[in-house]
């Protein structure tokens, strides 16, 4: 009887201890960040850029799942702004989500806010941005989720991990880029260069010297985790003689496939296996446009950063030390991007809503304003240039955040009407009437009961022109189950879905001239931005919001808003 008692008295204290440590495993990773101005010197020219703690790019979060990220973000900038940590499901946080005049009200100039948010079941990278107007051109920095203790990647552990962050570089301030445009009606200026990490390599003026280099040694395996944090641009990316193996995107495992090429719409990520198994020697990796509109024009340069196998470095100076440069696809290669895309599959067999409580069809795409000729009608034929979602140009409010107004009930900030369907059936990638090119602008959501299943159908529209628009939905991952080209048609295009093992993203490129359909439950209440990722199409008026509304009981509520959310 003792043997028994003993035996049961070291199973609970074994059990006690094991309990214990679960709950010390997740930590509290306390992080300040400090928007200030910073002199930073590309293409010949020094400009004071607004950056975090005087990093470009900015900081490396690191945390595993289930970790606690408490961010004081301080403001010395000349700006007012707010940071979104992309990506993150913030489940019952959207106080902590980021985009200004929808979650939260701006931080000012001296002023600050501390975002505190909690890991749940993501593993992969993500990224962090501003989220007021275009300070993400240089306010940006990388996300990395590992796993949490005890568990692995479901690869071969690699031998370094490396985060590649593309962006575009203006010279000039952004912000007066956007306020020329938003004066004048008509497209922003173009940026000036691409860039890996900040650097926009070898093909620019004034820059080699800085150009990143990534030595490895032979045999070797890298994970590059591939961030696209470009403003306006979908990119290309590849890495010269050498295949890349795809194993994750948006912080979500995928079925390993190798490619030469990666696509990476505004706000993607992807994560691939670099085996270093080429003859020693120095390679270009390299980004540059995928063009998918019609004689628009856009930034046709090509940035780049070297691989450099370690023994290689010790070559002669008589010999060759040009790195070889990879084929990058065409500007406009659709079918590139199609057949990369596709291949695209759920690591893990997901519980895909079938029974759909929602069923909603959102057209996206161009317009025009109509207004007096002038000096602030220099849009096509005298217009000023819109964008919208199902006719409805979305305009942030100034009063209040939207969220704020929802959670306290304070009326005239917006509504709740946006439609369902587009007002009016048309012919969406054909010739389009004139009579339909003029949106309406409004401050619109569309409200969701708890735990609703949702489908979205996106169809692209040709007003103006076609174009791939990454649209990203924030607090949500959600499954992309089906896309194609020219007109939704659902007699046709059902047959189509995959409800076995389809993607999941928090960014999808809706095809140019396409449609896109993507289904999730909605879990996390709160008020949610949807919006195209190309920044540009942002501030027109490409966007929505969805209002999750409470569940029952406190784990599907909102938490109260912290003390120290920023007034308008």
């Amino acid at each position: 009887m003792a043997a028994y008692n003993i035996t049961i008295f070291f199973g609970l204290l074994f059990l006690f201890f094991a309990f214990s440590a679960s709950l010390t495993v997740a930590e509290i990773h306390y992080h300040e960040f400090v928007v200030q101005e910073t002199p930073v010197k590309r293409l010949c020219r020094t400009h004071n850029i607004i950056t975090v703690n005087g990093q470009f790019p900015g900081p490396t979060l690191e945390a595993r799942d289930g970790d606690t990220l408490v961010i004081k973000v301080v403001n010395f900038g000349r700006y007012n702004v707010s940071l979104h940590w992309h990506g993150i499901r913030q489940m019952r946080t959207p106080w902590a989500d980021g985009p200004e005049y929808v979650t939260q009200c701006p931080i000012q100039p001296g002023a600050s806010y501390t975002y505190r948010f909690t890991i749940e079941d993501q593993e992969g990278t993500l990224w962090w941005h501003a989220h007021s107007r275009w300070l993400r051109a240089t306010v940006y920095g990388a996300l990395i989720i590992y796993p949490k203790l005890g568990s692995s990647y479901p690869f071969p552990q690699p031998n370094h991990e490396v985060p590649i962050l593309l962006g575009e570089w203006w010279d000039r301030d952004p912000i007066n880029v956007l306020r020329q445009a938003t004066f004048t009606g008509a497209a922003p200026n173009l940026s000036d260069a691409y860039t890996i990490n900040a650097q926009p390599g070898d093909l620019y003026r004034c820059s080699s010297k800085e150009t990143i280099r990534l030595p490895v040694d032979s045999g070797e395996k890298v994970l590059l985790r591939v961030i696209n944090s470009a403003l306006n641009q979908q990119l290309f990316f590849s890495v010269a003689n050498h295949k890349l193996t795809v194993v994750g995107a948006d912080a979500i495992y995928t079925k390993p496939f190798t490619t030469t090429v990666l696509v990476l719409g505004p706000g993607q990520t992807t994560d691939v296996i670099l085996a270093a198994d080429q003859p020693p020697a120095r390679y270009y990796m390299a980004a540059r446009a995928y063009d998918s509109t019609q004689n628009v024009p856009f930034d046709n340069t090509t940035t780049t950063a070297i691989l450099e196998y370690k023994s290689a470095r010790n070559t002669k100076k008589g010999g060759s030390s040009t790195p070889v440069f990879p084929r990058l696809p065409a500007f406009n290669d659709t079918p590139t991007v199609t057949a990369f895309t596709n291949k695209f599959r759920s690591l893990f067999t997901g519980k895909v809503p079938t029974e759909i409580d929602e069923s909603l069809f959102f057209t996206i795409g161009f317009g025009f304003f109509n207004c007096v000729p002038g000096p602030r009608c220099q849009g096509p034929n005298g217009t000023r240039f819109g964008a919208s979602m199902n006719n409805v140009s979305f305009v942030l409010p100034r009063s209040n955040s939207i969220q704020q107004a929802a959670y306290q009930g304070i009326p005239g900030v917006f509504t709740a009407d946006f439609p369902a369907v587009p007002p009016v059936q048309f012919d969406y990638t054909g010739n389009v009437s004139r009579a339909l090119w003029q949106p309406v602008r409004r401050t619109k959501a569309y409200r969701l009961k708890y735990g609703s299943s949702v489908q979205v159908v996106f169809q692209d529209t040709s007003i103006f022109t076609i174009e791939n628009h990454p649209m990203h939905l924030h607090g949500y991952h959600f499954y992309v189950i089906a896309s194609g080209f020219g007109n939704f048609n659902p007699a046709r295009d059902t047959a189509k879905f995959n409800l076995v093992d389809p993607p999941m993203r928090n960014t999808f490129g809706v095809p140019t001239g396409g449609w896109a359909v993507i289904r999730f439950v909605a879990d996390n209440p709160g008020a949610w931005l949807m919006h195209c990722h190309i920044d540009a199409h942002l501030s027109l008026g490409l966007a929505m919001v969805f209002l999750v509304e409470n569940g029952v009981g406190e784990l599907q509520s909102i938490e109260p808003p912290p003390p120290d959310l920023p007034p308008c």
